[in-house]
């Protein structure tokens, strides 16, 4: 199987673009594997289709250090496989497997707060934003309303409302647990209107 075929990607081939995302040919500030998921979602999702190029340039952040050619076409390749299965789980309304846990609870012991979620999350938005326009353009309420359990978990609004979300554990937590299916209603709403 080349790297360009579409099949689905395994579970060895996600171990692998994980090493490589947390490897130092890449720069500190290019999404982990979690993250990568996140964009992908949104930019398979969205409804203007987003260049390869552009998403690949906001997922490194800057071109990363490849070995050698063949490397470099391993990994784009393994992320092309990436996108395609989550694209393909969309299509068949199929709810996508989050690569982290459904939760913004934060372990005690965990120095960091934010958690696997919010950065998902986080990405995910990176994705709507490049496309903002499009996302919101026929119905700013109603897609806000489907993006809102997303907005929380990001940490990256202020908005009074959702803040006040994010005092409500409970409230937030239950949110957290509706994004896959969350997901598949987003491409729906876009990619087959008369559903």
């Amino acid at each position: 199987m080349t790297a360009a075929s579409t099949g689905l990607i395994t579970e060895a081939e996600l171990d692998q673009l994980e090493a490589f995302l947390f490897s130092s040919a890449v720069s500190e500030d290019a999404l982990d594997l979690i993250g990568t998921h996140g964009l992908l979602c949104a930019v398979n999702i969205s409804p203007i289709k987003v260049p390869e190029q552009e998403w690949l340039d906001l997922l490194f952040d800057s071109e990363p250090t490849w070995e050698s050619d063949a490397q470099k076409a391993e990994i784009t390749g393994l992320l092309r496989k990436l996108n395609h299965t989550i694209g393909h789980d969309l299509y068949n309304d199929q709810e996508t497997l989050l690569p982290c846990e459904l939760t913004l609870d934060t372990d005690e012991d965990d120095e960091e707060d934010t958690t696997e979620l919010t950065i998902w999350a986080q990405s995910f938005m990176e994705g709507v934003f490049m496309r903002e326009e499009d996302w919101f353009g026929d119905d700013e309420e109603t897609v806000a309303g489907m993006l809102l359990p997303i907005m929380v978990a990001s940490e990256l609004f202020d908005d009074p409302e959702i803040l006040e979300i994010r005092q409500d554990r409970a409230l937030s937590e239950e949110m957290a647990e509706q994004i896959p299916e969350l997901l598949v209603d987003l491409y729906l709403y876009y990619h087959a209107p008369d559903k």
